[in-house]
């Protein structure tokens, strides 16, 4: 199962692709399970998704088989615990600038003393068709993302990537420069702070991980350390086919 096995390709820093979903349609998340990708990610962030429509998506994702992460708006508990109950196969989580946050949102992701309540009769539980140690078990398969997009994420970096249950860090380009006083993701000093995340997961077994606008930057990310991408969204690729199409269109016509 691609599921299954998705937390050991993360933590082997295999190279994946996959992409934010924006648009709240199950429809989607149907479409681009043929597409060839490793992995989408709902935008919880950024993009309407409430809990129903949310929870639709993720239904979609578990029948499909299809690797589906949500980034949520604050990784607060209860938003990690709403998330995994859907069927999410991880989360990714904003904001992620300290140890104390890192070791926060790893334990609100899995189960145990004072981590993520148990339920039985849920997405993920297989509606009580499962065990509690078959329950407890998919632990395992958990991916829990923390984004770096502040300096102070930056600078404990090492030791966010250290965390036990963190099992990548997603450096943000664009918030980065913005803190920095930048605006260009291509600015040397965020460049700098790319390559220190990448060197940190790389000596902890963990992913890097960034948003790249398309496969051209691929070797350019590469070289900084990333092995795991998402690759824009499927707003930026409709957008980009209907100019492509509208262009081939006016240059007949």
């Amino acid at each position: 199962m691609k599921e299954n096995g998705f937390r050991a390709r993360v933590l082997r820093r295999e190279p994946l692709c996959g992409t934010f979903v924006k648009t709240p349609a199950y429809e989607l998340i149907e479409i681009l399970s043929v597409s060839g990708l490793d992995f989408v990610c709902l935008d919880g962030e950024h993009a309407p998704f409430d809990r129903g429509r949310m929870d639709a998506c993720l239904a979609m994702a578990r029948a499909l088989d299809f690797p589906c992460l949500v980034r949520l708006p604050e990784g607060s508990p209860a938003q990690i615990l709403m998330a995994l109950d859907s069927g999410a196969t991880g989360v990714v989580i904003p904001h992620c600038y300290s140890v104390e946050k890192a070791e926060a949102v790893a334990k609100a992701a899995r189960f145990g003393h004072g981590g993520r309540g148990f339920a039985g009769s849920t997405r993920w539980a297989g509606y009580a068709t499962k065990g509690m140690p078959d329950v407890l078990a998919m632990d395992d398969e958990t991916v829990v993302l923390g984004q770096i997009e502040e300096p102070e994420g930056v600078e404990a970096v090492e030791a966010i990537a250290a965390v036990e249950g963190i099992d990548g860090v997603f450096v943000g380009p664009a918030d980065l420069a913005v803190c920095y006083g930048k605006t260009d993701i291509n600015d040397s000093q965020v460049r700098a702070a790319m390559g220190r995340v990448g060197d940190a997961a790389k000596a902890n077994g963990k992913s890097a991980v960034t948003f790249a606008p398309n496969a051209g930057t691929l070797d350019d990310l590469t070289a900084l350390g990333v092995n795991m991408m998402f690759f824009a969204s499927e707003h930026a690729w409709m957008l980009n086919g209907a100019r492509q199409a509208v262009a081939d269109f006016r240059a007949k016509t």
